[in-house]
């Protein structure tokens, strides 16, 4: 998908910069070319400070996504989702983020997935950044109370995690 993207932004950086900011926070663009969540319209004044663009550049990659019925069908169905990360200690549940040393390897999450559930942690949620949108792609594992040094220990083994953070 995210190729698909570049192609049709490559010659247009700062709509770039809204197409990212757009994935990153699971925004839509509805029929009329207005940015939403769900039926909340966000304004485009706010998107451009956002990130540092003018309020036309995010005018005119509405007007470009409302255009091509690929990435329409990709901003009609988009969605964000309820991340517990930063929440997570207030409800007393654990936080593990995996630092991978290649993001798209195969198999990392599974791997980790596996290895929370051989140590009896029940994972609650797990976001996963996408290497195309991030710069330092992470694996964020939410889970059921505090986890163990030693499953710290084993995720540290696991081929391809550089790091784990608890918190």
């Amino acid at each position: 998908m995210w190729s698909v993207i570049q192609e049709k932004f490559k010659s247009h950086p700062a709509q770039e910069k809204v197409i990212r900011l757009l994935l990153e926070r699971g925004f839509q663009i509805n029929d009329t070319g207005r940015v939403v969540s769900g039926n909340i319209e966000i304004p485009h004044t706010q998107i451009a400070n956002e990130i540092g663009v003018d309020r036309r550049v995010v005018d005119a990659t509405c007007e470009t996504i409302l255009n091509d019925a690929q990435l329409m069908q990709i901003f009609r169905n988009v969605r964000t989702i309820p991340f517990l990360r930063d929440v997570a200690p207030y409800l007393g549940l654990g936080v593990i983020i995996i630092l991978p040393d290649n993001a798209a390897r195969k198999g990392l999450l599974g791997a980790v997935a596996t290895a929370v559930a051989e140590h009896g942690v029940v994972i609650r949620q797990a976001v996963s950044d996408d290497p195309y949108l991030t710069e330092n792609p992470m694996l964020t594992i939410i889970t059921e109370g505090r986890v163990s040094g030693e499953l710290v220990n084993t995720l540290t083994r696991i081929k391809g995690v550089k790091s784990v953070t608890v918190y």
